[in-house]
């Protein structure tokens, strides 16, 4: 079953693509835009967890052939959602999160669509959901994780500038605030005091958002180590350019230390 979202406050416009009712307690979304073979492969390597895990794919607008939908069902995916609406990474998160919360999700585990996380780890998201946790970060940098390849800038600025700046605001120490392999509880999304679902959220404000907030407001957050891969050769798979990119996460990492994303 396919059906138009219009646009709403808070909520960008998307195609909502359904190949099966929900079953499960928890969403794995995984946020895609032109992957190609990358993200068929890590859809392939993840079906096996739709016995216990609904597994929905949140596209901002591919155009690579590689989410045809005749094509998905091999991948065992509850829904493909597809964003119409203006923005980035946000706009996706926010189109995902708000089809969760109206789906009944009790919590929601997201990953990126470009085969650098090991999967295997998304089942210890829901372990962790179940203990009560609200925002659960994954990180390479805890006893466990593992970076594979990682490039030496990238380490330098997460573990130098990134990781510190976001636990000084959120009182609490992050290690791996880039990645975005991460949980979060309904409680957390449908709390008029974070209110996630605002047009203010673009690019990748989102994430360092919740991150802070979360951890300020008193909810339970925790780390748990998972995996990274980059390739050996060729082109690191991201969608951050090296100085417009870069210095865009630089100036959205300074309003999301100042509070400038709070309700």
């Amino acid at each position: 079953m396919s059906a138009a979202r219009p646009a709403r406050p808070g909520v960008p416009a998307y195609d909502a693509h359904l190949f099966a009712p929900r079953r499960h307690r928890y969403a794995v979304v995984v946020f895609v835009i032109n992957e190609g073979d990358r993200v068929r492969r890590q859809l392939a390597a993840m079906a096996p967890l739709a016995a216990s895990l609904d597994l929905i794919v949140a596209d901002g607008g591919s155009s690579d052939g590689s989410l045809a939908l005749e094509s998905l069902r091999e991948f065992a995916l509850r829904a493909l959602l597809v964003k119409r609406g203006p923005g980035k990474l946000s706009a996706q998160m926010r189109m995902a999160f708000a089809f969760a919360i109206e789906e009944g999700y009790e919590g929601v585990i997201v990953i990126d669509g470009n085969g650098k996380d090991d999967v295997a780890a998304i089942p210890r998201f829901a372990e962790l959901l179940d203990a009560g946790y609200d925002h659960i970060q994954g990180s390479r940098y805890v006893p466990g994780g593992l970076g594979v390849n990682t490039p030496l800038s990238r380490t330098l600025g997460v573990r130098l500038l990134h990781a510190p700046l976001i636990s000084l605001a959120a009182g609490v120490r992050y290690t791996d605030t880039t990645n975005g392999f991460r949980a979060y509880s309904r409680r957390l999304l449908t709390d008029p005091r974070v209110h996630p679902l605002r047009d203010v959220f673009v690019g990748y404000e989102l994430h360092y958002y919740l991150a802070i907030r979360a951890a300020r407001l008193g909810f339970r957050v925790i780390e748990t180590p998972v995996t990274r891969r980059y390739p050996r050769h060729g082109k690191t798979p991201t969608k951050i350019s090296p100085v417009r990119g870069n210095l865009l996460v630089l100036r959205t990492l300074a309003a999301a230390v100042a509070g400038r994303f709070d309700p």
